[in-house]
């Protein structure tokens, strides 16, 4: 099991840093007394592989509690366990910046000049910082950036961040497009299957209709190309931070031609191991209103 102890300077990114651990798959716990941490440990290395990847955040919060912090990493490795430190720092300047931007006090100077606090602090994480095992300044980086050095460190081998919940989405137009949507394709520019008696009744669940909208060489370029950018906009967007995405795709009523292309999508990006959902949100509002056309 890989347990991480996530410290540093307030203000210096811990919070980013731990978010960022949390989608890689960590059971995160922030500002646990240091008094527990053994307690802690124990129960996880037990755990039987439930839990397999854990960091805890612990800082200068504490208060008093902080300075049991050496005696609690001692007892993690008097019972064998192996455990490592991360430290995230940053200068006094951008600490002070960011601290004004924020408007919050600092916890060893909530009366007083925040250099004060942060003098204090680096002195008091002297020794835990000369213990770290990965030091990460953040003065110059930004939250992305600061993701790319986490996943650097503490992804797994050939792990695909998959924290990214997309969802696509078939519609119709006639019926509004769905609010929420991030991405909207049109895909009325494909034969109809709604004009082929045999076919009006199905839905894009159904093979017959599945076969006609993926007879046409149009709506297999169009599948391809939509892939190929979905490939390249995914980890990009992952990179910015953003967790949900919302790929809506429509048609006229929504129960054909976007119900089909939808459940092609849908396959291709779980096969690309990303978590994903499917959803339709209009097949039935042309059976329940009639099949009128609006």
């Amino acid at each position: 099991m890989r347990f991480v102890i996530v410290t540093g300077l307030s203000g210096a990114g811990k919070t980013q840093a731990v978010r960022s651990l949390e989608d890689l798959g960590y059971f995160c716990v922030d500002n646990l007394p240091p008094t527990l941490i053994s307690k802690f440990a124990d129960d996880c290395f037990r755990a039987e592989g439930n839990i397999d990847r854990v960091a805890l955040v612990i800082d200068i919060r504490g208060g008093k509690f902080f300075d049991d912090l050496f005696q609690s990493l001692k007892e993690i490795k008097n019972n064998g366990y192996s455990y490592e430190i991360l430290y995230l720092d940053a200068s006094d300047e951008v600490l002070i910046k960011r601290y004004k931007e924020s408007r919050r006090k600092h916890p060893l100077a909530p009366q007083g000049r925040i250099l004060k606090g942060i003098e204090l602090e680096r002195n008091r994480l002297k020794e835990v910082r000369n213990r770290a095992d990965n030091i990460i300044d953040t003065t110059k980086l930004s939250n992305r950036e600061l993701r790319e050095k986490i996943n650097s460190i503490y992804q797994r081998e050939g792990q695909i961040e998959t924290q990214i919940i997309v969802t696509v989405l078939s519609f119709g137009f006639k019926y509004g497009i769905p609010v929420d949507s991030d991405l909207v394709f049109d895909v009325r520019f494909l034969p109809n299957p709604f004009y082929i008696p045999e076919l009006k009744a199905f839905s894009g669940n159904d093979r017959q209709v599945r076969d006609y909208v993926l007879g046409f060489e149009e709506t297999n370029v169009f599948i391809d190309k939509l892939d190929d950018m979905l490939k390249y906009l995914i980890p990009n967007y992952l990179k910015e931070g953003k967790r949900q995405l919302i790929i809506s795709i429509g048609c006229t009523g929504g129960r054909h031609r976007s119900v089909a292309i939808a459940n092609e999508i849908y396959h291709k990006l779980k096969d690309d191991g990303y978590n994903t959902n499917i959803e339709h949100r209009d097949i039935d509002e042309d059976i329940n209103r009639g099949g009128k056309k609006l």
